[in-house]
């Protein structure tokens, strides 16, 4: 709005109340953009950014994401503190110890990717990072397209499972549905290498734990666990742990040590590297352990031994904290032992981005 002589009025004079502060009720009932308390003036804004109804101004020159300078700022907090609910058929994906939810999935995407970019999650597991793409479309800046690669059929058939039953749930709601993405059946070292260098712009994954606990236990007499959607086959239950989580198995089916299994994930991320764009992003998530009396800094490890072999830079250490975790005391009263309520996230630049 201007004034007679053509200025633009200020807030105060425009919109005050009974006691002559800023009404910004009344200005957003004037559709005039309001953040903050604040009438945001866009005559000011430069050519180069925009004001995003309800999200604030975006920059044009935001290369990384889609978030506004407001998203941005509350992005860079180094601890995500939220607990997710059971959603999503969370009781199939439960299945899989090692899930991570769909909608924390989500938040990274947005964080490190714009619209339309490619995502890639070498361990899908049971396809949390897929259907946090798709969630994107709905619930964020926008889809990403996503490709997962997963060796135990199990956890691909749950995925497609729970996307056809949440998208049954979803239409009863009314709700537009998820978009399926590719989920690619191998081991990732294979299937890496039909995917062409620079062409994904980011890959987000919760890659497989190495277990420390070297108790006796060959895979014939590992039981066959009963599932809701049938009984996992006899492969299938040989590569995936009691809790129901992949383990660190190479490829003859072994257990590794911690060493073999740092040297295995850097030459793996070797490979996975020469696949993401200049420019993009590489996110990991990676639980820190305690074992025999002794706390494993998985998460410094495993950093280490990525940098060491990948083209990469570590730019960032987040960590998930879930505050709804069940708490377990453990060594009390003789020996203070963490209960571990937290996933770091490893966030790689691939070396020469700026």
């Amino acid at each position: 709005m201007t004034s007679d002589d053509g200025e633009r009025h200020r807030q105060g004079r425009l919109f005050t109340d009974d006691d002559g502060g800023f009404d910004a009720e009344r200005a957003r009932d004037e559709s005039l953009p309001v953040e903050d308390g604040e009438l945001i003036d866009t005559d000011e804004l430069a050519d180069h950014q925009r004001y995003v109804e309800g999200r604030g101004i975006y920059d044009e020159r935001n290369r990384i994401n889609d978030l506004t300078g407001k998203e941005w700022k509350y992005a860079t907090k180094s601890v995500i503190a939220e607990g997710y609910p059971p959603a999503v058929q969370h009781d199939l994906r439960s299945e899989h110890g090692g899930q991570k939810p769909p909608r924390l999935c989500a938040t990274l995407i947005g964080r490190f990717s714009k619209a339309g970019d490619a995502v890639l999650d070498p361990f899908a597991g049971v396809g949390g990072t897929l259907l946090g793409a798709s969630f994107c479309e709905h619930e964020g800046t926008g889809r990403r397209e996503a490709i997962g690669f997963e060796r135990t059929e199990r956890w691909i058939d749950i995925y497609e499972t729970v996307l056809e039953r949440e998208n049954e749930a979803r239409a009863e709601r009314g709700d537009p549905p998820l978009a399926g993405q590719e989920m690619r059946h191998g081991d990732c070292a294979d299937l890496i290498e039909d995917v062409p260098d620079d062409s994904i712009d980011l890959l987000l994954t919760d890659v497989p734990y190495w277990h420390m606990d070297e108790l006796e236990q060959t895979r014939n007499e590992r039981a066959t666990r009963a599932s809701k959607l049938g009984s996992f086959d006899e492969d299938d239950a040989d590569s995936a742990d009691e809790d129901g989580r992949d383990s660190a198995i190479d490829s003859t089916g072994e257990r590794q040590t911690k060493a073999e299994w740092l040297a295995d994930m850097a030459e793996k991320f070797e490979r996975f590297t020469d696949a993401v764009a200049p420019g993009g992003h590489l996110v990991v998530f990676i639980g820190d352990m305690y074992r025999e009396q002794s706390y494993e800094f998985l998460s410094a490890d495993l950093a280490r031994a990525i940098e060491s072999a990948a083209p990469v830079t570590l730019a960032a250490t987040l960590v998930w904290y879930d505050p709804t975790k069940d708490l377990h005391v453990y060594g009390y009263p003789f020996s203070f032992v963490p209960s571990m309520v937290h996933q770091n996230v490893l966030v790689f630049r691939p070396d020469g981005n700026e």
